[in-house]
């Protein structure tokens, strides 16, 4: 019998759910993740070492190198550079479409867990961050903290969000008055990582990208994933038989056979995917498309890339 562990449990999200803190999730995904690295991103997250100098009588013997004085008779000290901590902002759409697929509320809990892992790794490399969860408003919006406190009680928040998420009936989204209202917020340049299908709920795309170039605009670096189940909201595959269609946002209702609506179905969710992606890269907006089926790795090493990129 083939052994099952956390990591590939995590595959599953239909049974994430059942595991329970969010926390210990995020913490066993990070480590199953870096496992698979060759070196682990979280050494020299604080200070880095820069060089050494003589010693002045007067200092501080807090940053004496005792190793060099044993070998040189002469005191030396420590000089360190200081990093610039990252601060970041997780914005997490939990409108009524990111239910889908039902019953497991599919593209919600892969974003929750996802969002719950960057935060785990922000809080191991020390830098700050805030949670924004948002439908037709911004419903949380924490301050941007790297205490152990805030980021227990950011995992607080997104476990609450798992496991009663409380949908309502039309509650659509309206990501470009939000994504506007957080970059009226944001006072400090941060990294903006968003989570969302990007279904807007009849607003104007000019409009969302309007509100993305706002961010930008602020000096905010984005890194957005686009969360879609690929099988069936992209490439429209489902058995072929009779199917009531609901729209999670208004709850309207349509009868009618996958092959009867997939070719021109698939016309428009490609226009659509299309412009978005070539939108984000004229803005210079790192755009992810997340699929739910593919499991986490994704979502991290995305994320340390973009890190990275801004150390």
């Amino acid at each position: 019998m083939a052994k099952t562990t956390m990591r590939d449990d995590l595959g599953d999200l239909a049974q994430i759910r059942e595991f329970g803190n969010i926390e210990f999730l995020a913490k066993q995904l990070v480590e199953g993740f870096i496992t698979g690295l060759h070196r682990s991103p979280f050494h020299g997250f604080s200070v880095e070492f820069a060089e050494h100098q003589l010693y002045n009588t007067g200092e501080s013997t807090r940053h004496v190198d005792w190793k060099v004085f044993a070998k040189t008779d002469r005191l030396y000290t420590k000089r360190y550079e200081e990093e610039t901590n990252l601060r970041c902002q997780l914005v997490v759409d939990v409108s009524s479409s990111m239910f889908y697929p039902l019953p497991h509320h599919g593209k919600l809990t892969f974003s929750l867990l996802a969002a719950s892992a960057i935060a785990y790794m922000l809080q191991k490399q020390r830098d700050a961050v805030s949670l924004c969860t948002f439908s037709q408003n911004i419903d949380t919006h924490t301050p941007t903290r790297s205490t152990p406190t805030h980021i227990h009680k950011i995992f607080t928040i997104l476990e609450g969000l798992l496991h009663e998420p409380g949908r309502k009936k039309d509650q659509a989204t309206a990501i470009a008055p939000v994504l506007h209202q957080l970059a009226d917020k944001i006072h400090r340049r941060s990294l903006v990582v968003i989570f969302s299908d990007m279904f807007e709920g009849g607003e104007d795309p000019d409009e969302i990208f309007s509100a993305l170039q706002h961010l930008r605009h602020n000096r905010h670096e984005i890194l957005l994933f686009h969360v879609t189940e690929q099988k069936t909201e992209r490439a429209f595959q489902f058995e072929e038989r009779p199917h009531i269609f609901i729209d999670l946002e208004t709850g309207e209702k349509i009868k009618l056979q996958p092959s009867q609506v997939q070719a021109y179905y698939q016309k428009h969710i490609e226009a659509f995917y299309k412009q978005l992606k070539l939108k984000c890269g004229q803005y210079k907006i790192d755009f992810i498309e997340a699929d739910i089926a593919r499991g986490f790795d994704q979502i991290l090493s995305a994320y340390l890339i973009k890190r990275n990129k801004m150390r």
